[in-house]
């Protein structure tokens, strides 16, 4: 590969960037797929085993009025009213979220993560103002949405829309209410044909689920979040798929499972992740007390350090303990000739990259502006399940195992990032000049390549025959923080990407056990 000078290479960076910057449709190429038709619409899935309820029926659901009744007729005339004058705006969102709900939804999370991935701008006195759940819409909105907690919303909102269908499914097979096209075959049904009850509707569920979560996550966002809402639900109608009966008690299931997590969310120590001023104090002089140089703000003025206590947030894969077992050994010592040895290697990494290392360093960037390292693999992951014709419910089930696994990797890795609080290359070696921003936390391990780590196992899981292209996404993710010299390669990287495949394999473990294979 041809070498191009240091000032090119910069060059490139920079159109790249703006290339990036212009292109935040988060929707992306899932924007004309065809309507979820699976190949299998899994009737058993009412027993697969759930996150956090009981059990599927922990929360009841009615019995459905008959087909017979006069409200159910009157209600498939409402289905025949609008479908009379359908305007173009109503066929797109039939078609919009025909394409799988949960895709959908993630896609809207992915979008609000973006929105609220922004570092907050300091104060006039050189300090920095953190975003308050108590007033969100002041200044700077809360939340801002960096990667763990990102990883975390990602987590909460599958795992709820999962255990949620779970119950949907349970209760689906109970009652056996056919589709309303099942009934009455004169309605025009816009969606593909299903032999899968209609009762309570599996959309309405994940939009109840979803909801409940997001507007806890985001509650500056919640007219936006309830108006996806009502066009799921009214989209449902307008396709003939189902009743306003079946998403109401879809709608109310996914709301009661939600809590739930909600009542997860506010006790599982995210809150006080932030730390305060004598913690970080304190971190600082333990790590000088082992004789190392401790990681300080590379920015002006100095910002307080990214979540230092998210290691202690609760994982869902496993036990806090755990956490602490799959923290890796130490890294490097910042006085030993192996430290000095990853510092020239960055250094003489950033001195001369290739066109394509700079091409892979900001196709993994996943700064500022956007859903974040552990959306990014749920974008990936999105593109291989639109391929495979997976149930709603599987869909739900493979992305609530990812995401737990990316919030586990997470928590792992910011553990280990605060416990050594090592430098970054260039704080070691100030004449490395990075390619991409400098995160505003200890360099070992690499979250990006915990991140992929985890990722890709699961993924590899999921869909055996990709595994090796996973693998190869991975290792390529967790050397774009090194081509960008912000990560050392074999110590954060490497370790990195070991400590992610371990998350990982928790997640098998899991996707083994719960009944869906």
């Amino acid at each position: 590969m041809k070498r191009i000078n240091f000032y090119a290479a910069i060059a490139l960076a920079l159109a790249t960037m703006v290339f990036i910057a212009c292109n935040k449709d988060i929707e992306g190429r899932t924007d004309n797929i065809p309507s979820l038709s699976p190949s299998n619409i899994d009737l058993n899935a009412g027993t697969w085993k759930p996150v956090l309820l009981t059990s599927p029926s922990e929360f009841a659901v009615a019995a459905p009025g008959a087909t017979t009744t006069p409200d159910y007729i009157a209600q498939v005339n409402e289905i025949k009213d609008w479908q009379a004058n359908l305007t173009s705006e109503e066929k797109r969102i039939v078609k919009y979220w025909s394409a799988g709900a949960v895709l959908r939804w993630n896609e809207i999370l992915r979008e609000l993560v973006a929105k609220h991935n922004l570092p907050p701008y300091q104060n006039e006195d050189g300090t920095y103002p953190v975003p308050s759940a108590a007033n969100p819409l002041a200044y700077p909105q809360f939340p801002f949405a960096n990667p763990p907690y990102a990883a975390r919303a990602y987590a909460y909102v599958a795992a709820a829309q999962y255990d949620a269908l779970i119950a949907a499914w349970y209760y689906k097979t109970l009652y056996n209410r056919p589709a309303p096209y099942k009934v009455d075959s004169t309605l025009n049904v816009l969606i593909p044909k299903s032999d899968l009850p209609s009762y309570p509707s599996e959309d309405a569920v994940l939009a109840g689920a979803a909801a409940e979560m997001m507007k806890l996550l985001f509650p500056g966002d919640q007219d936006f979040i309830q108006q996806k809402v009502e066009e799921h639900k009214r989209s449902r109608i307008i396709a003939g798929a189902n009743v306003r009966s079946d998403i109401e008690a879809g709608e109310a299931l996914g709301k009661a499972v939600a809590q739930k997590f909600v009542t997860r969310a506010r006790g599982d120590r995210a809150g006080a992740a932030v730390g305060n001023a004598a913690l970080w104090q304190q971190m600082e002089d333990d790590c000088i007390a082992k004789g190392e140089i401790p990681w300080k703000s590379l920015e002006t003025p100095k910002r307080p350090p990214m979540l230092p206590l998210f290691g202690k947030v609760k994982p869902f894969l496993f036990d806090s303990l755990t956490v602490i077992a799959l923290r890796p050994g130490p890294p490097p010592s910042t006085s030993g000739d192996e430290m000095k040895a990853e510092v020239e290697e960055v250094y003489n990494q950033t001195s001369n990259p290739t066109r394509e290392e700079i091409r892979i360093i900001h196709f993994w960037a996943d700064g500022v502006g956007t859903y974040t390292p552990p959306g990014h693999w749920m974008a990936i992951a999105a593109e291989d399940f639109i391929k495979k014709d997976f149930s709603e419910v599987r869909w739900a089930r493979n992305m609530a195992l990812l995401a737990m696994a990316e919030m586990d990797a997470a928590i792992v890795c910011w553990d280990t990032k605060f416990y050594y609080f090592n430098p970054r290359p260039c704080q070691m070696n100030p004449k490395i000049k990075t390619l991409t921003g400098v995160p505003n936390f200890p360099s070992y391990i690499s979250g990006h390549s915990t991140f992929s780590g985890a990722a890709s196992r699961l993924l590899g899981h999921i869909i055996p025959e990709r595994a090796a292209a996973y693998d190869a996404m991975a290792e390529e993710a967790a050397k774009s923080r090194f081509y960008g010299g912000i990560h050392y390669n074999k110590s954060d990287c490497g370790v990195g990407l070991v400590v992610g495949r371990n998350v990982g394999d928790y997640a098998i473990q899991r996707a083994k056990t719960d009944g869906a294979e």
